[in-house]
Protein backbone atom coordinates (compact mmCIF):
# COMPACT_ATOMS: atom_id res chain seq x y z
CA UNK A 1 0.00 0.00 0.00
CA UNK A 2 1.04 3.09 -0.43
CA UNK A 3 -0.17 6.74 0.06
CA UNK A 4 0.73 9.89 -0.01
CA UNK A 5 1.07 11.38 3.44
CA UNK A 6 2.48 8.48 6.22
CA UNK A 7 -0.19 9.88 8.58
CA UNK A 8 -3.01 7.83 6.10
CA UNK A 9 -0.86 4.74 6.38
CA UNK A 10 -0.53 4.74 10.00
CA UNK A 11 -4.57 5.13 10.65
CA UNK A 12 -4.84 2.45 7.86
CA UNK A 13 -2.99 -0.22 9.67
CA UNK A 14 -4.06 1.09 13.04
CA UNK A 15 -7.57 0.47 12.16
CA UNK A 16 -6.97 -3.30 10.03
CA UNK A 17 -4.80 -3.99 13.77
CA UNK A 18 -7.83 -2.69 15.58
CA UNK A 19 -10.28 -4.68 13.37
CA UNK A 20 -7.84 -8.05 13.96
CA UNK A 21 -8.06 -7.07 17.47
CA UNK A 22 -11.71 -6.71 18.11
CA UNK A 23 -12.20 -9.78 15.86
CA UNK A 24 -10.31 -11.45 18.47
CA UNK A 25 -11.74 -10.44 21.42
CA UNK A 26 -15.50 -11.34 20.47
CA UNK A 27 -13.99 -14.86 19.95
CA UNK A 28 -12.58 -14.92 23.33
CA UNK A 29 -16.06 -13.33 24.09
CA UNK A 30 -17.89 -16.60 22.74
CA UNK A 31 -15.62 -18.78 24.95
CA UNK A 32 -16.31 -16.43 28.20
CA UNK A 33 -20.28 -16.81 27.40
CA UNK A 34 -19.91 -20.40 26.24
CA UNK A 35 -18.06 -21.56 29.22
CA UNK A 36 -15.04 -23.10 26.56
CA UNK A 37 -12.48 -21.80 29.15
CA UNK A 38 -13.62 -23.18 31.95
CA UNK A 39 -14.58 -26.33 30.28
CA UNK A 40 -10.84 -26.71 29.31
CA UNK A 41 -9.93 -27.34 32.71
CA UNK A 42 -8.01 -30.07 31.43
CA UNK A 43 -6.75 -30.95 28.13
CA UNK A 44 -9.20 -31.94 25.32
CA UNK A 45 -9.52 -32.77 21.67
CA UNK A 46 -12.51 -30.72 19.90
CA UNK A 47 -15.14 -33.33 20.27
CA UNK A 48 -13.91 -33.69 24.44
CA UNK A 49 -14.38 -30.19 24.68
CA UNK A 50 -17.87 -30.09 22.60
CA UNK A 51 -19.32 -33.06 24.75
CA UNK A 52 -18.01 -30.58 27.94
CA UNK A 53 -19.57 -27.20 27.23
CA UNK A 54 -22.19 -28.12 25.25
CA UNK A 55 -21.97 -27.23 21.46
CA UNK A 56 -21.63 -28.58 18.09
CA UNK A 57 -17.85 -30.16 17.26
CA UNK A 58 -17.52 -28.61 14.15
CA UNK A 59 -17.93 -25.13 16.19
CA UNK A 60 -15.48 -26.26 18.91
CA UNK A 61 -12.72 -27.40 16.06
CA UNK A 62 -13.08 -24.10 14.37
CA UNK A 63 -12.96 -22.29 17.77
CA UNK A 64 -9.99 -24.12 19.05
CA UNK A 65 -7.97 -23.62 15.60
CA UNK A 66 -8.63 -19.74 15.90
CA UNK A 67 -7.76 -19.80 19.60
CA UNK A 68 -4.30 -21.61 19.20
CA UNK A 69 -3.61 -19.52 16.12
CA UNK A 70 -3.94 -16.44 18.10
CA UNK A 71 -1.88 -18.19 20.48
CA UNK A 72 -4.36 -17.91 23.69
CA UNK A 73 -4.31 -21.70 23.97
CA UNK A 74 -1.85 -24.65 23.11
CA UNK A 75 -2.32 -27.45 20.55
CA UNK A 76 -0.20 -30.78 20.89
CA UNK A 77 1.16 -31.49 17.45
CA UNK A 78 -0.45 -29.03 14.76
CA UNK A 79 0.36 -32.04 12.27
CA UNK A 80 -2.02 -34.49 14.09
CA UNK A 81 -5.54 -34.57 12.50
CA UNK A 82 -7.58 -31.84 13.16
CA UNK A 83 -10.78 -34.14 14.98
CA UNK A 84 -7.20 -35.93 16.95
CA UNK A 85 -5.28 -32.80 17.84
CA UNK A 86 -5.22 -31.84 22.13
CA UNK A 87 -5.03 -28.29 23.07
CA UNK A 88 -4.60 -26.91 26.52
CA UNK A 89 -5.34 -23.89 28.72
CA UNK A 90 -2.34 -23.03 30.03
CA UNK A 91 -2.88 -21.87 33.73
CA UNK A 92 -1.65 -18.04 33.30
CA UNK A 93 -4.32 -17.83 30.43
CA UNK A 94 -6.73 -19.24 32.56
CA UNK A 95 -6.22 -17.08 35.05
CA UNK A 96 -7.08 -14.17 32.60
CA UNK A 97 -9.90 -16.10 30.79
CA UNK A 98 -12.35 -17.20 33.82
CA UNK A 99 -14.00 -15.50 36.25
CA UNK A 100 -12.21 -15.08 39.81
CA UNK A 101 -11.36 -12.17 42.42
CA UNK A 102 -7.80 -12.56 40.78
CA UNK A 103 -6.72 -8.80 39.81
CA UNK A 104 -5.48 -10.44 36.42
CA UNK A 105 -8.81 -11.93 35.74
CA UNK A 106 -10.69 -9.35 33.68
CA UNK A 107 -13.40 -10.87 31.45
CA UNK A 108 -15.93 -8.71 33.38
CA UNK A 109 -14.00 -5.51 32.20
CA UNK A 110 -12.57 -6.57 28.72
CA UNK A 111 -14.72 -8.77 27.28
CA UNK A 112 -18.37 -9.06 28.36
CA UNK A 113 -19.23 -5.08 27.77
CA UNK A 114 -18.73 -5.84 24.16
CA UNK A 115 -21.69 -7.91 24.13
CA UNK A 116 -23.69 -5.47 25.41
CA UNK A 117 -22.46 -2.73 22.81
CA UNK A 118 -23.08 -4.63 20.26
CA UNK A 119 -26.66 -5.33 21.55
CA UNK A 120 -27.06 -1.50 22.13
CA UNK A 121 -25.84 -0.29 18.88
CA UNK A 122 -29.05 0.17 16.88
CA UNK A 123 -30.43 2.12 19.75
CA UNK A 124 -27.03 4.21 20.14
CA UNK A 125 -27.14 5.01 16.51
CA UNK A 126 -31.04 6.30 17.03
CA UNK A 127 -29.94 8.17 20.23
CA UNK A 128 -27.00 10.00 18.37
CA UNK A 129 -29.21 11.44 15.96
CA UNK A 130 -32.20 12.14 18.34
CA UNK A 131 -30.23 13.65 21.46
CA UNK A 132 -32.08 10.66 23.43
CA UNK A 133 -30.66 8.24 26.12
CA UNK A 134 -30.12 4.64 25.86
CA UNK A 135 -31.16 2.29 29.05
CA UNK A 136 -29.43 0.42 30.76
CA UNK A 137 -31.46 -2.52 30.06
CA UNK A 138 -31.10 -2.22 26.44
CA UNK A 139 -27.23 -3.59 26.80
CA UNK A 140 -28.91 -6.33 28.51
CA UNK A 141 -27.05 -9.35 31.08
CA UNK A 142 -23.67 -8.60 29.25
CA UNK A 143 -23.54 -5.21 30.55
CA UNK A 144 -24.84 -6.12 33.79
CA UNK A 145 -22.65 -8.74 34.57
CA UNK A 146 -19.58 -7.36 32.88
CA UNK A 147 -19.61 -3.78 34.63
CA UNK A 148 -20.52 -5.37 37.96
CA UNK A 149 -17.86 -7.74 37.79
CA UNK A 150 -15.01 -5.10 36.57
CA UNK A 151 -14.11 -4.01 39.92
CA UNK A 152 -14.09 -6.92 42.35
CA UNK A 153 -10.13 -7.66 42.13
CA UNK A 154 -10.08 -3.78 43.27
CA UNK A 155 -12.69 -4.14 46.04
CA UNK A 156 -11.76 -7.27 47.03
CA UNK A 157 -8.10 -6.97 47.75
CA UNK A 158 -7.63 -2.91 47.71
CA UNK A 159 -10.40 -1.36 49.00
CA UNK A 160 -10.77 -1.67 52.63
CA UNK A 161 -6.74 -1.01 52.89
CA UNK A 162 -7.35 2.53 51.02
CA UNK A 163 -9.86 3.10 54.27
CA UNK A 164 -6.98 2.27 56.27
CA UNK A 165 -4.58 4.19 55.24
CA UNK A 166 -6.32 7.37 53.63
CA UNK A 167 -9.67 7.80 56.43
CA UNK A 168 -8.01 6.31 59.51
CA UNK A 169 -10.24 7.74 61.78
CA UNK A 170 -13.08 6.03 59.50
CA UNK A 171 -11.06 2.87 59.65
CA UNK A 172 -11.33 3.09 63.56
CA UNK A 173 -15.26 4.15 63.43
CA UNK A 174 -15.63 1.04 61.26
CA UNK A 175 -13.62 -1.33 63.56
CA UNK A 176 -15.36 -0.79 66.81
CA UNK A 177 -18.42 -3.21 66.72
CA UNK A 178 -21.33 -1.66 65.94
CA UNK A 179 -20.65 0.83 62.79
CA UNK A 180 -23.27 1.19 59.53
CA UNK A 181 -22.10 1.69 56.32
CA UNK A 182 -24.09 2.61 53.03
CA UNK A 183 -22.95 1.18 49.42
CA UNK A 184 -25.26 3.49 47.09
CA UNK A 185 -25.44 2.11 43.57
CA UNK A 186 -23.79 -1.53 45.34
CA UNK A 187 -24.81 -3.61 41.89
CA UNK A 188 -23.32 -6.99 42.52
CA UNK A 189 -21.89 -6.35 46.10
CA UNK A 190 -18.70 -6.62 45.97
CA UNK A 191 -17.40 -3.87 47.71
CA UNK A 192 -20.20 -4.10 50.30
CA UNK A 193 -19.14 -7.91 50.73
CA UNK A 194 -15.29 -6.55 50.99
CA UNK A 195 -16.00 -4.59 53.97
CA UNK A 196 -18.07 -6.87 55.80
CA UNK A 197 -15.22 -9.42 55.93
CA UNK A 198 -12.76 -6.84 56.12
CA UNK A 199 -14.91 -5.23 59.41
CA UNK A 200 -16.56 -8.08 61.46
CA UNK A 201 -18.64 -6.10 63.85
CA UNK A 202 -20.29 -3.58 60.85
CA UNK A 203 -23.65 -3.60 58.69
CA UNK A 204 -23.69 -3.00 55.66
CA UNK A 205 -26.72 -1.87 53.60
CA UNK A 206 -26.18 -2.51 49.68
CA UNK A 207 -28.86 0.74 47.74
CA UNK A 208 -29.12 -0.14 43.83
CA UNK A 209 -32.24 0.22 41.58
CA UNK A 210 -31.63 -3.14 39.87
CA UNK A 211 -33.16 -5.94 41.53
CA UNK A 212 -31.21 -8.70 39.12
CA UNK A 213 -28.02 -7.52 40.26
CA UNK A 214 -29.11 -7.62 44.07
CA UNK A 215 -30.42 -10.76 43.99
CA UNK A 216 -26.63 -11.63 42.58
CA UNK A 217 -25.73 -9.57 45.66
CA UNK A 218 -26.86 -11.35 47.85
CA UNK A 219 -25.93 -14.74 46.19
CA UNK A 220 -22.58 -13.52 46.55
CA UNK A 221 -22.63 -12.76 50.10
CA UNK A 222 -24.06 -15.80 51.06
CA UNK A 223 -20.94 -17.75 49.17
CA UNK A 224 -18.89 -15.38 51.11
CA UNK A 225 -20.20 -16.08 54.20
CA UNK A 226 -21.49 -12.63 55.22
CA UNK A 227 -25.02 -12.43 54.44
CA UNK A 228 -26.09 -11.79 57.77
CA UNK A 229 -24.43 -8.99 58.07
CA UNK A 230 -24.98 -7.31 54.41
CA UNK A 231 -28.46 -5.94 53.47
CA UNK A 232 -29.38 -5.34 49.85
CA UNK A 233 -32.64 -2.80 49.37
CA UNK A 234 -34.06 -2.40 45.88
CA UNK A 235 -34.25 1.45 46.18
CA UNK A 236 -33.47 4.82 45.06
CA UNK A 237 -31.31 6.37 47.78
CA UNK A 238 -33.40 9.68 47.63
CA UNK A 239 -36.81 7.81 48.87
CA UNK A 240 -34.70 6.10 51.83
CA UNK A 241 -33.10 9.90 53.06
CA UNK A 242 -36.19 10.49 55.35
CA UNK A 243 -36.28 6.64 57.36
CA UNK A 244 -32.09 6.49 57.52
CA UNK A 245 -31.19 10.37 58.33
CA UNK A 246 -28.31 10.02 60.55
CA UNK A 247 -27.93 6.40 59.95
CA UNK A 248 -24.52 5.66 58.36
CA UNK A 249 -20.97 6.28 59.60
CA UNK A 250 -19.63 5.06 56.31
CA UNK A 251 -21.99 6.29 52.96
CA UNK A 252 -20.00 5.11 49.61
CA UNK A 253 -20.48 6.10 46.05
CA UNK A 254 -18.19 3.64 43.94
CA UNK A 255 -17.82 4.08 40.36
CA UNK A 256 -21.44 5.59 40.46
CA UNK A 257 -21.73 8.84 40.16
CA UNK A 258 -21.01 9.55 36.23
CA UNK A 259 -23.68 7.47 35.81
CA UNK A 260 -26.27 9.61 38.18
CA UNK A 261 -28.98 11.24 35.92
CA UNK A 262 -28.95 13.28 38.70
CA UNK A 263 -26.45 13.32 40.79
CA UNK A 264 -26.53 16.82 43.11
CA UNK A 265 -29.90 15.33 44.84
CA UNK A 266 -28.23 11.97 44.92
CA UNK A 267 -25.27 13.40 46.97
CA UNK A 268 -27.22 15.82 49.12
CA UNK A 269 -28.94 12.62 49.83
CA UNK A 270 -25.80 10.72 51.30
CA UNK A 271 -25.14 13.68 53.08
CA UNK A 272 -27.95 13.42 54.61
CA UNK A 273 -27.87 9.78 55.38
CA UNK A 274 -24.06 9.82 57.15
CA UNK A 275 -23.85 10.42 61.01
CA UNK A 276 -22.76 13.69 62.44
CA UNK A 277 -18.98 12.33 62.13
CA UNK A 278 -19.98 10.34 59.48
CA UNK A 279 -17.86 10.22 56.00
CA UNK A 280 -19.32 10.28 52.39
CA UNK A 281 -16.59 8.51 50.09
CA UNK A 282 -16.42 9.00 46.43
CA UNK A 283 -15.00 6.68 43.88
CA UNK A 284 -14.64 7.11 40.50
CA UNK A 285 -12.82 7.31 36.91
CA UNK A 286 -9.38 8.90 36.99
CA UNK A 287 -8.93 11.12 34.59
CA UNK A 288 -6.85 14.18 33.44
CA UNK A 289 -7.90 17.43 35.06
CA UNK A 290 -8.61 18.78 31.59
CA UNK A 291 -8.73 17.78 28.20
CA UNK A 292 -5.98 16.59 26.34
CA UNK A 293 -5.56 15.23 22.98
CA UNK A 294 -4.29 12.84 22.24
CA UNK A 295 -4.54 11.05 25.53
CA UNK A 296 -2.94 8.11 26.85
CA UNK A 297 -4.64 4.89 26.63
CA UNK A 298 -6.55 4.93 29.89
CA UNK A 299 -8.02 8.24 29.35
CA UNK A 300 -8.59 6.75 25.44
CA UNK A 301 -10.63 4.00 27.55
CA UNK A 302 -12.62 6.20 29.54
CA UNK A 303 -14.14 8.30 26.79
CA UNK A 304 -14.86 5.51 24.49
CA UNK A 305 -16.67 4.12 27.43
CA UNK A 306 -18.86 7.06 28.09
CA UNK A 307 -19.11 7.80 24.19
CA UNK A 308 -20.69 3.80 24.23
CA UNK A 309 -22.53 3.49 27.61
CA UNK A 310 -22.15 5.69 29.99
CA UNK A 311 -23.37 8.80 28.69
CA UNK A 312 -26.08 7.23 26.60
CA UNK A 313 -27.36 5.18 29.74
CA UNK A 314 -27.26 9.12 31.69
CA UNK A 315 -29.24 10.72 29.20
CA UNK A 316 -31.74 8.04 29.52
CA UNK A 317 -33.58 9.59 32.27
CA UNK A 318 -34.36 13.33 31.94
CA UNK A 319 -33.76 15.70 33.01
CA UNK A 320 -30.08 14.43 33.20
CA UNK A 321 -26.89 16.20 33.93
CA UNK A 322 -25.31 14.08 30.96
CA UNK A 323 -21.66 13.74 32.75
CA UNK A 324 -20.64 10.51 31.17
CA UNK A 325 -17.38 8.68 32.35
CA UNK A 326 -15.29 11.41 32.13
CA UNK A 327 -15.48 13.14 35.49
CA UNK A 328 -13.31 15.42 36.27
CA UNK A 329 -12.29 16.62 39.61
CA UNK A 330 -13.44 20.12 39.30
CA UNK A 331 -16.74 18.73 38.01
CA UNK A 332 -17.04 16.09 41.66
CA UNK A 333 -16.11 19.39 43.72
CA UNK A 334 -19.15 20.65 42.12
CA UNK A 335 -21.43 18.26 42.37
CA UNK A 336 -20.61 18.38 46.02
CA UNK A 337 -20.73 22.00 46.67
CA UNK A 338 -24.04 22.29 45.10
CA UNK A 339 -25.24 19.00 47.10
CA UNK A 340 -24.16 20.82 50.69
CA UNK A 341 -20.88 19.76 51.17
CA UNK A 342 -17.61 22.76 51.84
CA UNK A 343 -14.90 20.55 51.01
CA UNK A 344 -13.21 17.79 48.84
CA UNK A 345 -10.25 15.70 49.64
CA UNK A 346 -8.56 14.11 46.85
CA UNK A 347 -7.32 11.22 48.91
CA UNK A 348 -3.60 9.66 48.73
CA UNK A 349 -4.84 6.76 46.50
CA UNK A 350 -2.70 5.74 43.62
CA UNK A 351 -4.31 3.91 41.01
CA UNK A 352 -4.70 3.78 37.73
CA UNK A 353 -8.16 3.86 36.80
CA UNK A 354 -10.03 5.52 39.82
CA UNK A 355 -9.38 8.51 42.11
CA UNK A 356 -11.20 8.92 45.44
CA UNK A 357 -12.51 11.98 46.87
CA UNK A 358 -13.56 12.12 50.49
CA UNK A 359 -16.87 14.74 50.89
CA UNK A 360 -16.69 17.15 53.78
CA UNK A 361 -19.03 19.91 55.58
Amino acid sequence: MTAADPRTRALTVRLWLACLATQEQLTIYLGVRLGLYRSLDTPATPRQLAGRAGIAVRYATEWLEQQAVAGIVEVDDPARPRDERVYTLPDPHRTVLVETADPSAIGSLAVLPLGGVALALPELLAAYRSGAGVPDAVYGDDWRVGHSGANRALFTHQFPGWIRLAMPDVHARLTTGDARVADVGCGAGWASIALALAYPGARITGFDVDAECLEQARRNAADAGVAERTEFRVQDIEAAADELTGRFDLVCVLDVLHELPRPVPTLRTCRCLRSPDGAVLVMDARVRDAFTAPADEVERFQYATSVLHCLPACLADPPSAGTGTVMRADDVRAFARDAGFAEVDVLPVEERFHRLYRLRG
